[in-house]
């Protein structure tokens, strides 16, 4: 019994660690999962030197929603760089919760698939929030306004736009976030949150970037570099390390250059706003 998918990454508009709203959209960059189930009742994971604790718990998680005893063992294969904002864990728990349900020959609604993940994420202490909003965007592609407290999605629409990535050589987990400090800005995060809901998605996560960088101590260099080409759209991506832009072609030129100055990787993208799908060939 094999199953396969692959779910998209996302970054952030608004960081859901102040107030538990949250705003992220998909981007072009991938994972893929193998789910092959046996009888030995036990789920193995293979994934070299990645901690495999919440893709194990996630293929348990869609095995007991249908009260099936299986074993098994999960693969995930990722373009996304691990512990730097671009959600790999939420795009790793979609991947496999659909490549399990494929394994099985059942369906769920997407927006219920990802909140097997998120339950798992919580279960293995991956995420503060629980990270609703990036699991949504990872799961449905576009961007996605969400109440991560009630699991709730409040808003999605898609997007035509390029995308820049700053990531730089270093690792931050979500766990590590200092919530204390996070949760000082939530006045500001409300005013974020409200310029997303009226759709100024830009000017939400320029906010969301300064707010967040200066309550983790992380540089503002790279979202002054994005705001002096001109681009009014650019963030901190989750808890960091990663920076995303949304920009047009002609725009990533000159922010592709000052990127690269600052060290670490810069990747170009685009917005997804497809959904994330079981099978292969993706």
């Amino acid at each position: 019994m094999k199953g396969y998918a692959t779910a998209f990454g996302a970054a952030t508009i608004l960081n859901a660690v102040a107030s538990w709203k949250g705003s992220a959209f998909g981007i072009g960059l991938k994972t893929s999962a193998e789910v092959v189930l046996n009888n030995s009742g036990c789920i193995k994971g293979e994934v070299p030197g990645i901690d495999t604790t919440l893709i194990e718990r996630c293929v348990e998680l869609v095995l007991g929603r249908f009260d099936l005893p299986f074993g098994g063992v999960v693969r995930t294969w990722s373009e996304i760089p691990v512990a730097s904002g671009l959600k790999s864990s939420s795009t790793a728990a979609n991947a496999v919760v659909l490549a399990t349900l494929d394994a099985l020959g059942e369906d769920l609604d997407l927006v219920e698939s990802a909140k097997i993940g998120v339950s798992a994420a919580k279960e293995t202490g991956v995420t503060v929030t629980g990270a609703f909003d990036d699991a949504l965007a990872s799961m449905l592609g576009g961007i996605v306004i969400t109440d991560n407290n009630e699991m709730r999605l409040l808003r999605r629409e898609e997007l035509d736009s390029d995308v820049l990535l700053l990531v730089p050589n270093k690792f931050l987990f979500s766990r590590d976030t200092d919530i204390k400090r996070s949760r000082l800005i939530k006045p500001l995060a409300d005013v974020a949150f409200d310029l997303a809901m009226m759709g100024d998605y830009r000017r939400a996560m320029t906010l969301n970037g300064f707010i967040y960088c200066g309550a983790l101590g992380l540089p503002i260099e790279p979202i002054l570099m994005a705001l002096e080409s001109g681009i009014t759209g650019v963030s901190l991506s989750g808890t960091g390390p990663a920076y995303a832009a949304l920009l047009d072609e002609d725009e990533a030129v000159e922010l592709e250059r000052n990127w690269n100055s600052l060290g670490g990787r810069v990747i170009k993208t685009k917005v997804n706003n497809n959904p994330a799908l079981k099978g292969r060939g993706v």
